[in-house]
């Protein structure tokens, strides 16, 4: 993914969500130096409500290395009631890179170290 673009990984609800604090794993292969805004969303048909935010910039590892960069956080979000049809999604979109392949979530931790990107709910 790299600059002007934003890719969302959709999820159906089953039930609501409390209030509390979401565990995001989101480590990644990083070829260009890149600006990622991440975003938490409750999708409701056409109306998304954004639950959490964050940027952050990454640079490439030294030597061009295909190593994955380990990243995770706490995001504190409000409660999300539930409806039939209503989605959780993970967003990221990328601005200020050099290439269109700047900033990769692991797909292979066997190979690329790190892990897939996961999102612990608050319970």
């Amino acid at each position: 993914m790299g600059p002007g673009r934003s890719l969302d990984a959709e999820f159906a609800l089953v039930a609501g969500l409390p209030a509390g604090s979401y565990h995001v794993i989101y480590d990644s292969i990083i070829l260009f130096a890149v600006d990622v805004t991440f975003s938490i969303i409750h999708r409701r048909g056409d109306a998304d409500t954004v639950l959490a935010t964050w940027d952050e910039h990454f640079e490439p590892l030294p030597g061009g290395t295909f190593e994955a960069q380990l990243r995770e956080r706490d995001e504190v979000a409000p409660a999300v009631p539930f409806q039939d049809g209503d989605k959780l999604v993970y967003r990221y979109a990328g601005a200020n890179a050099q290439g269109s392949m700047s900033y990769i979530p692991v797909g292979n931790p066997e190979s690329e170290g790190g892990r897939h990107t996961n999102i612990t709910l608050p319970h």
